[in-house]
């Protein structure tokens, strides 16, 4: 397979004088533009819904109407039915079913003693992979359960208005332990209300509480991660000026954040990028929404007054609307030398461009100091035709070395291995 290298993020520059001539000389062709035919839109979809939660905002145009929200199929395809001789990884790995039928597979964690935990958000369940068993449902009837963590045999599940402790379950799966509230501070409204747990290498926990809209100036609290002892008490935010994360985890040497952040929407099909982050500060750093978008330019309804030199930069760009949500460092030794410490991160792909990009695994390789040095998909296939087959949404690294994805389109779990 062939890779593809994105060169690390860098700063826009201001137009130069050539440029700036042309841009002149162009309104004197004006006139003669206007007398040619508008390009065909795309046909607008009927009787369009109201503009309200993921479509507010949305341009009254032919091309931004015929947008929705993608819909999965009603009922997830069994293992057989899964779009797997469509995936593509480089050569000397191999793509195979670890499980199917996990409806709205999407948060992956993996105990110690090899079973498999994955929650279903829109399901509003948690389900368990026992090793070398069949899927089986853990926990239902929750509000929104995406973040998840283990910590040896114990559950902690993050739900939109809490996080919840399941003490013991990993050695009780045949009666699970019922659920014990810990923290119940996190807020309406619904928009990005998913909320991303980690457990970090302070034994603390982590916790998104992404901005409830798709721009909006923020009330106290939201567009932040916050750490808070494992029993829920000190909570603090670490971060400030988040959008909405789905994914963050730890540098294995530095122990520095690194998390993935979906920018706003309808301000065009190619701006703003999606973004990977770098938390070098914690307590001090803000990361610009919803004042300044990928570094390069302030928002056209809130940037008023501001600089992009006041916020702290992405480490990359990942594409306009592609939809970054899990990453994980990898840490195992299957893999080559190559992929050690590199980010492994699922983009799960745009629902709101023309053009569908992303739909994949990228694998992120540092420098010494880590700083993107550059970027190549990993693992493809998931967009067929301007489709989607299925949607990449986790990742998360075995004992063995081997790397677990989850797919909610098609509610699947993937196995993929080294030299097998």
């Amino acid at each position: 397979m062939q890779h593809h290298t994105t060169p690390a993020f860098a700063r826009a520059r201001g137009l130069g004088p050539t440029l700036a001539a042309a841009l002149l000389g162009g309104t004197m062709l004006a006139g003669a533009a206007f007398a040619q035919a508008d390009p065909t839109p795309p046909a607008a979809v009927d009787n369009p819904p109201p503009a309200e939660g993921p479509l507010e905002g949305r341009p009254e145009t032919a091309g931004a109407q015929a947008l929705a929200i993608q819909t999965p199929p009603p009922l997830p395809p069994t293992a057989e039915e899964l779009p797997l001789s469509m995936l593509t990884v480089p050569e000397g790995f191999k793509v195979e079913v670890f499980a199917a039928e996990v409806p709205d597979a999407r948060t992956v964690r993996v105990a110690d003693s090899g079973n498999v935990y994955v929650s279903n958000w829109q399901g509003n369940n948690v389900w368990v992979i026992p090793q070398g068993g069949t899927p089986q449902m853990l926990y239902q009837g929750l509000d929104w359960p995406n973040g998840i963590v283990l910590d040896g045999a114990d559950l902690y599940i993050a739900e939109h208005h809490q996080i919840v402790k399941a003490t013991g379950v990993d050695g009780s799966l045949d009666s699970p332990p019922d659920l014990e509230v810990i923290y119940t501070d996190l807020g309406e409204p619904r928009p990005h209300g998913w909320r991303f747990l980690a457990l970090g290498p302070d034994d603390k926990l982590y916790v998104s509480n992404s901005a409830p809209c798709n721009i909006c100036m923020l009330d106290e609290g939201f567009g932040e991660v916050r750490k808070l002892d494992k029993d829920g008490s000190n909570a603090e935010p670490i971060l400030r000026g988040m959008r909405n994360t789905v994914g963050f985890d730890f540098h294995p040497d530095t122990a520095e954040l690194y998390f993935t952040d979906n920018q706003r929407d309808w301000v065009s099909e190619d701006l703003p990028e999606d973004e990977l982050n770098r938390l070098t500060a914690p307590g001090e750093q803000h990361f610009g929404f919803p004042y300044c978008h990928n570094g390069t330019f302030t928002d056209p309804e809130f940037g008023w007054g501001y600089s992009c030199d006041d916020f702290t930069d992405p480490i990359a760009l990942l594409g306009p609307h592609t939809a970054p949500l899990g990453m994980r460092f990898y840490t195992g030794e299957m893999f080559p030398e190559e992929y050690r410490g590199a980010i492994f991160l699922a983009r799960h792909g745009p629902w709101n461009r023309t053009e569908k990009i992303g739909g994949d695994v990228m694998v992120v390789h540092l420098d010494a100091d880590g700083n993107v040095e550059s970027m190549e998909p990993f693992l493809t296939g998931f967009i067929q035709d301007n489709e989607y087959v299925g949607r990449p949404v986790d990742v998360a690294v075995m004992a063995d070395g081997s790397m677990l994805v989850t797919d909610d389109w098609n509610g699947a779990v993937y196995r993929i291995s080294y030299g097998e």
